[in-house]
């Protein structure tokens, strides 16, 4: 066996902060900001068993630096320039984002020049022509309300060292970057020629993605939202499939790689039968499979709702050709139109009556606006990221980890995946509520 790779969860910085914060001097007589040191950690596994065998083999246990206000910042305000970018598909809470950023910087620390690069990393190539958005408390006052991302957005690569001329020609010296796994890694070349070329600007990144599967973070923004719109399609899909013979709900829900939004919407809402996932194989045909299983349901029943993941069932497609987005994702192939056709022919074949009712509410999921959980996670990790990126931090981004905001680096998040433990209490306790076997013969 080789060896695991230790976590480097050390944070670069771009120098020794030395003037003291403005956060500290608005405090009122009496009261004090509660600022946070360095050496502040927490621990990323919280079971006391593992850690303490990690001790009694003389290692340290995996912990991360706290996220927080530090007492000492590296930038001068009354000089900064900042930037905020959003890039990869829409994910509710980005506004709630954009707007706390902007709001911690102008209020909380005293910046008032900050811009928005329009339609993701495209907006630093001039051959696109994008201008950039003056972001100020007025004009952001009321994103929060609306969905998707006031910025725009778009994917695809872009010349890494294009962007880093337009940060040091345009005098931006802290970029917020507000994406997924591609952001990310795009954050972090971006960051790595910054340093080579001995330049003094941070990089903070504020990880986005609907399917809640970065890794070493606990829950990421927007995630919420889309398991509460989930839930009402799912009850929608319900009432049509009680409300026929033989009715069948079949919902698809987001999910590439990691199947949390069908998972958590399958316990939030406790009337689904079976809930398919990319993390959990299964079959379709023989005694255990799961057209098999599905007409015992309807059998005994009369109905019966499945959630399935958009990553699920890809095996369905080895001998089909891969297709490939502008950022280089392989293009799943659409496991929720696949499995319509492949039920309702096996129906025919087996002279049953049956009625199938199909929802895709994935568009609209990922476009409406944040709801209050979400839209109070947003605040608390843009400001957080605030806070870094004034300490002079750079090549990290802020996240949820056992319940508290930490800095992680860039480099220990891109190309890794966190998904469902298929052997964890989420995937047992949904094993629990649909009564689904492994649908594996």
């Amino acid at each position: 066996m080789t060896k695991k790779k230790q976590i480097d969860t050390s944070i670069m910085t771009l120098g020794t902060a030395k003037i003291p914060s403005p956060v500290e001097a608005r405090e009122g007589k009496g009261e004090q900001r509660c600022f946070v040191q360095d050496e502040e950690r927490i621990l990323v596994n919280a079971r006391q068993d593992r850690v303490m065998t990690a001790v009694k083999n003389g290692k340290e246990p995996l912990s991360f630096e706290r996220a927080g206000p530090r007492r000492k910042i590296y930038f001068d305000p009354s000089k900064l320039r900042c930037a905020i970018v959003s890039c990869g598909g829409l994910c509710p809470g980005t506004n709630d984002i954009i707007r706390s950023l902007v709001l911690a910087l102008h209020y909380n620390y005293g910046v008032h020049n900050i811009c928005g690069i329009r339609y993701g990393f495209q907006g630093f190539m001039s051959s696109h022509g994008h201008e950039l958005m003056e972001l100020t408390p007025e004009t952001v006052s009321n994103i929060h309300e609306g969905g998707g991302t006031v910025l725009g957005t778009s994917r695809g690569s872009q010349d890494i060292e294009s962007i880093v001329d337009v940060l040091e020609r345009t005098n931006i010296r802290l970029l917020f970057t507000i994406g997924g796994d591609g952001t990310m890694v795009a954050s972090t070349m971006i960051a790595d020629a910054i340093m080579k070329r001995g330049l003094k600007i941070g990089v903070i990144g504020i990880p986005k993605t609907i399917d809640n599967d970065i890794y070493l973070i606990d829950r990421s923004f927007g995630f919420g939202t889309a398991v509460g719109v989930a839930v009402d399609v799912i009850r929608s899909a319900h009432n049509e499939a009680t409300s026929a013979l033989n009715g069948i709900g079949l919902v698809k829900l987001m999910g590439r790689h990691s199947g949390f939004i069908a998972a958590e919407a399958t316990l939030a809402m406790p009337v689904v039968n079976f809930a398919l996932i990319p993390e959990s194989d299964f079959d379709l045909g023989g005694p255990g499979g799961f057209l098999e299983v599905l007409k015992e349901r309807l059998l005994h029943r009369k109905h019966a709702v499945i959630v399935v993941a958009e990553g699920a069932g890809q095996k369905f497609f080895e001998n089909e050709p891969k297709r490939y987005d502008a950022s280089g994702n392989v293009r799943l192939h659409n496991i929720g139109l696949f499995l319509k056709e492949i039920i309702t022919d096996y129906f025919i074949k087996e002279k049953m009556e049956a009625t199938l009712k199909y929802i895709d509410p994935s568009y609209m999921i990922r476009s409406v606006p944040a709801n209050t959980n979400d839209g109070v996670l947003c605040g608390l990790l843009a400001r957080r990221a605030v806070h870094a990126g004034m300490a002079g931090k750079t090549k990290m981004l802020v996240g949820l980890c056992n319940n508290h905001f930490v800095h992680i680096p860039m480099e220990e998040t891109v190309g890794k995946r966190r998904q469902v433990d298929c052997r964890g209490d989420m995937w047992m306790g949904v094993l629990e509520t649909t009564g689904q076997n492994s649908l594996k013969n």
